[in-house]
């Protein structure tokens, strides 16, 4: 992407998880998470008609005949460049019905054929942030001689790590082999891209993601990491052998290749997030009478800029500021 394009469409992507971001948030705390899901997907999908893109949606709200809106292969923006977009309109869906952290509007951009083309299903993840040596952590290695590498880099011992896992019956003995070792582990009910962003971010106070979660969000999170330096792998997994062929259809001939952050997401990317609830990332949105205030975060792997947006909506002017 030219940089004066990157910049532009910087500012325009934080348009879009805003309007998705806004949407959900007046179904906060009322128990309805697809009532909320639903009104961000049709905000952000309309937002992006502003958009000065030729996209394609390759990490979305599922397959066409699943999804209405931001279904895998739609085009979306109002022309230019071609681009490949990955969306999560609302990373949080349940966390957004009960009123809980940390529930985020994401998108992420890259040129054409740059973001790995992943299905719905099942992604084994591990991540840590920047600044660390290449390597410190693999996928294929046990979780006490990861959490041993991590905190030799990091120049501290084990037990002052903390580990970020989804509370998943399913994470039982990652979470008994990652306290074994001496690990400290915050268990987090959704939510895996702001946990992954989160070891990136010293006041969150996480020092590795382990686990799985779903292979769309773990795109988007590569994404992310892309812009800040961090590092991440992960492989698919599959309930029965139609996936793993519908994965090699996908033009992957191993399906059980280990991913790197830079295989998930390649090349120049932009990575927008707002915030629907509060968490560490991103504050939630404040509505008031006539108009909100919203918190966001755009990411450039360009330039490693991260710059943070907080945006005042008057809803009786229809105008906005940032600052």
């Amino acid at each position: 992407m030219p940089t004066n394009t990157d910049r532009n469409l910087a500012l325009e992507l934080v348009r879009v998880t805003e309007a998705a971001a806004l949407a959900a948030s007046r179904w906060i705390g009322l128990g309805k998470k697809n009532d909320a899901d639903g009104a961000a997907v049709e905000a952000m999908r309309h937002a992006f008609d502003s958009v000065d893109i030729d996209g394609t949606v390759v990490i979305g709200e599922g397959e066409m005949d699943e999804a209405p809106m931001l279904f895998i292969g739609e085009k979306v923006g109002a022309g230019g460049p071609a681009m490949d977009i990955a969306v999560d309109p609302l990373e949080g869906t349940t966390l957004t019905a009960k009123g809980g952290p940390s529930a985020i509007a994401t998108v992420a951009l890259a040129e054409r054929g740059n973001f790995l083309h992943a299905p719905d299903i099942y992604m084994d993840k591990i991540a840590v942030g920047g600044g660390l040596p290449e390597g410190v952590v693999d996928l294929d290695t046990s979780v006490g001689a990861n959490l041993r590498s991590l905190a030799r880099a990091k120049k501290c011992d084990v037990s002052d790590l903390v580990a970020c896992i989804l509370d998943r019956d399913r994470h039982a003995e990652l979470i008994a082999k990652t306290r074994e070792a001496g690990a400290r582990i915050m268990l987090i009910s959704d939510g895996d891209v702001a946990g992954v962003i989160a070891t990136t971010m010293p006041e969150s106070l996480i020092d590795i993601y382990l686990g799985s979660g779903g292979a769309p969000e773990g795109v988007l999170a590569a994404a992310a990491l892309r812009c800040v330096g961090g590092q991440m792998q992960g492989r698919l997994m599959y309930e029965d052998e139609s996936q793993k062929q519908r994965v090699r259809d996908m033009g992957h001939a191993d399906p059980m290749k280990v991913f790197s952050c830079e295989e998930m997401a390649k090349g120049d990317v932009l990575f927008c997030a707002t915030g629907v609830t509060s968490g560490p990332m991103l504050r939630g949105i404040k509505r008031f009478g006539h108009g909100a205030i919203t918190h966001s975060v755009v990411m450039r792997s360009r330039s490693g800029t991260v710059r943070y947006i907080e945006g005042h909506h008057n809803f009786a002017t229809k105008t906005w500021t940032a600052t």
